[in-house]
């Protein structure tokens, strides 16, 4: 009995897990084989997805860039490649290398051309978070691929899933970001931003291959025995040359995501620490190249008790291989020169923001005015249109009137026109006026008072 039962949980495990009942290779060959082309309608497509998401990331619009990466064909010839080393088919590999190869050139060119000539050249919050890759990025790029090939090889595709890969590995931004950094002469955004767009296309092309090596794809059948060693051996030699470099950046990319851990939680300690009650960090930087950290303080100075324990608790928190530089107020290594010409700096850039906000204010307020004296010369045109209509009217005023609805606890500020008749109309006069005043202030809601 309890075999059975033990088995049967097993069979439903099995099932739920199995991606390979719903699997349709042929059919995903053939999609994928499509979405490799890259001519005519495609090429166009790429140019304007770009631009858009160019405009988004200079912007700083997340739903524009979201919108460019869901039009952008990029993923056709990533995903190709995968599938093309997983089935051994060397021609959709060179065909997959060399489409892919063409649209990252075209993809640099527009983003590149976009940034020299948009007067807007301030790095926003989604350029800047395109030009450092982390280990997230390598985890998104994976799960992203393995979503994408899972989807594209069910029977039915499962199109949504495949539209949210294109927006969650954000292929087509890094692009872009490479692109700023060419047209505003800033090769390190440039470096940094290529780097993550390598590192999430092989990622995803990595999935598709293991999925579809899992799946047991056909792969490509040769009638020359010696052929389809050959293409084998050239395919198992490219992805070699591929994976080798990979699989270091990867290494760097986590080994950074580390450091960078451990730098916030030794900083962290040292703002909590009841060592340091009377020194604030006003700055610090990790410099991966030379493998030194740099510590600004403000405060009374450092005690050598106070300065032991920040270069021991380094290789407490596993920053063994950096050196600690310490910079302070009143110490030799802190350039008092530098650090006034820094707040100078500071105070420069503040005028010119008030000169900034100055004129913005002194447009606003002649346009103001520029509405008020429009407001009286259309209200003395109603008040020549009203004595005309109805003569019997001898003045009126308007003003604005707070309703409260006690039901949904809201004020509305409504506005409100009373009437100084000479002697009271009768009804439908009254009434008519009254139509007349809603339609020619075109505010249906006016409360109109008679008195």
């Amino acid at each position: 009995m309890k075999k059975t039962k033990f088995a049967s949980i097993s069979e439903y495990l099995k099932s739920l897990i199995n991606i390979s009942n719903d699997c349709d290779a042929e059919s995903t060959i053939q999609n994928i084989s499509q979405n490799i082309e890259f001519k005519g309608v495609n090429v166009w497509i790429l140019v304007f997805a770009i631009f858009l998401a160019s405009i988004g990331l200079n912007v700083n619009s997340t739903a524009v860039i979201i919108g460019a990466m869901l039009v952008s064909p990029l993923m056709g010839p990533i995903m190709g490649c995968g599938l093309a080393i997983g089935i051994s088919d060397l021609k959709m590999l060179k065909k997959s290398l060399k489409n892919l190869f063409v649209m990252t050139i075209i993809s640099l060119l527009v983003s590149t051309l976009y940034f020299t000539l948009t007067p807007l050249s301030d790095a926003q919050s989604e350029l800047l978070a395109r030009t450092r890759p982390t280990l997230f990025d390598v985890m998104i790029a994976s799960f992203g691929g393995f979503a994408g090939i899972v989807a594209s090889s069910r029977k039915k595709e499962m199109t949504t899933v495949v539209s949210g890969v294109a927006i969650a590995t954000a292929l087509m931004p890094p692009l872009c970001t490479a692109g700023f950094g060419l047209g505003t002469g800033q090769i390190n955004y440039f470096f940094g931003a290529f780097y993550l767009f390598f590192i999430n296309s092989f990622f995803i092309a990595l999935a598709t291959f293991l999925i579809v090596k899992y799946l047991d794809f056909p792969e490509l059948v040769y009638v020359d025995e010696k052929r389809r060693k050959n293409v084998r051996r050239s395919i198992a030699i490219f992805s070699i040359i591929v994976i080798t470099p990979s699989i270091f950046m990867a290494i760097n990319v986590v080994q950074e995501t580390a450091i960078n851990s451990y730098s916030r939680k030794y900083i962290s300690d040292i703002e909590q620490s009841e060592l340091f009650p009377d020194v604030q960090i006003i700055k610090n930087s990790l410099d991966f190249k030379t493998h030194k950290m740099e510590i600004a303080f403000v405060g009374k100075q450092l005690t050598d008790e106070q300065t032991q324990f920040l270069h021991k608790h380094l290789i407490d928190c596993g920053l063994d291989n950096f050196t600690l530089s310490i910079k302070q107020a009143g110490s030799p290594t802190f350039d008092l020169n530098k650090q006034s010409q820094i707040i100078q700096d500071l105070l420069d850039k503040k005028d010119s923001e008030i000169e900034k906000s100055d004129s913005i204010i002194v447009d606003l307020k002649e346009q103001i005015a520029e509405l008020q004296t429009q407001s009286k010369t259309n209200m003395s045109k109603f008040a020549k249109e009203l004595t005309i209509l109805q003569p019997n009217i001898e003045k009126f005023s308007i003003g604005e009137n707070d309703q409260y609805n006690l039901q949904q606890d809201s004020v509305v500020n409504m506005p409100i026109i009373t009437l100084y008749w000479k002697s009271r109309p009768d009804h439908a006069s009254q009434e008519q006026i009254e139509s007349w005043i809603r339609i020619r202030l075109e505010n249906p809601s006016i409360i109109i008072e008679n008195k």
